[in-house]
């Protein structure tokens, strides 16, 4: 393996986090170091000197810091692809960060590691293309696992890419719709205004559409998103309002139980995924039905997870389809058996007032 350090701020020091990485984990074989965050030419050499001669591991690459960052950060990480406003420059700014890289030592490196044993697991969904699944896909909802989509497409789902801040209504004819992770809170004034779209998502759900929504989906499916003293209308799907906190409120792995008859998961299955949010739950009076008890993280409160209304199911964690080959299967069996219907349409003046 190549092991990658952080080397502002420090110099000979770097040494001793190489060897600590390798005392912890002897099983590891580390054949190469890239510095990130390199100052100069002088403080390459001293970092180079000290981990060759103490360490007897070659440096394949340095990273000098950069001027400007070509990868903006946000609090839950990088800013997304959306909303990334110097892309067009994007390819110019790494390659001139590579610049430093040894590739042909670390192509030799990767060359001659050992095969991985442990393969992809085996997922099998009967394909049948009889069901449309949308799912939401803009600057406000952006985060899929490629391999989640690839798995509904593979048992038979026709994805139907859907925008939440274009206006407009769901499209007639689905089976499911899924919402992924996003920023919500970034685009809450053009989804709050977006009435007619919010609608017809509550209008689906109380129909019986299968939907199943992770982290800003869930917000999106909440009574109110509270964010810097204001307070944004969302679809109303769940009785209760969310808040987005200045400090993460759920923030690594977790491990839930399947304890309670849901649309989508059997009883008894245990699910791995994690999660990482800024956001929580606050309640009215209403209570909210729940599927899964947090044997480890944080989940939506009281230790619960994956809420539940009609065939509707969100929470805060992120589930992988390879991980979690029930999620895929859930989701189809629940469009497969859910007939479309005409719940779309815009709403009567007198559904509007209600």
């Amino acid at each position: 393996m190549v092991l990658v350090i952080n080397a502002a701020k420090i110099t000979r020091t770097a040494a001793a986090f190489v060897a600590g990485c390798r005392t912890l984990d002897p099983e590891l074989s580390i054949r190469g170091v890239i510095l990130n965050n390199v100052n100069g030419q002088r403080h390459e050499q001293v970092l180079r000197d000290a981990i060759e001669s103490a360490c007897a591991i070659p440096v394949v690459g340095t990273i000098r810091k950069a001027a400007v960052n070509p990868l903006p950060e946000r609090y839950l990480g990088l800013v997304p692809l959306q909303e990334h406003t110097g892309t067009s420059q994007l390819q110019e700014h790494l390659l001139k960060l590579a610049y430093g890289l040894d590739l042909d030592a670390i192509i030799s490196i990767a060359r001659n590691a050992p095969s991985l044993e442990i393969g992809p697991p085996e997922v099998s969904i009967p394909a049948v293309k009889d069901v449309k699944v949308g799912y939401l896909r803009d600057a406000a909802f952006n985060f899929y696992y490629p391999e989640n989509l690839e798995q509904l497409e593979q048992g038979g789902a026709e994805l139907i890419p859907i925008s939440a801040i274009q206006g407009g209504l769901l499209p007639e004819g689905l089976n499911a719709l899924y919402i992924g992770g996003g920023f919500p809170e970034k685009y809450a004034v053009v989804l709050s205004s977006n009435r007619n779209f919010l609608e017809s998502i509550r209008r689906a759900a109380r129909a019986g559409l299968p939907i199943y929504a992770e982290c800003g989906g869930l917000i999106l499916l909440g009574q109110t998103l509270r964010w810097e003293g204001a307070a944004y209308p969302m679809a109303g799907v769940f009785p209760f309002d969310t808040e987005v906190c200045n400090t993460p409120q759920g923030h690594g792995y977790s491990e839930l139980l399947v304890d309670t008859s849901n649309p989508l998961f059997p009883a008894g299955l245990v699910l791995h995924g994690h999660e990482f949010h800024y956001s929580r739950i606050s309640f009215g009076d209403n209570p909210v039905a729940t599927a899964c008890s947090v044997l480890r993280g944080t989940g939506c409160f009281q230790q619960r997870d994956l809420v539940v209304t009609k065939n509707v199911v969100a929470g805060y964690t992120h589930l992988h389809a390879l991980a979690t080959p029930e999620w895929a299967k859930g989701l189809l069996d629940a469009a497969r058996h859910f007939a479309p219907r005409s719940v779309h349409r815009s709403p009567s003046p007198i559904e509007a007032i209600v």
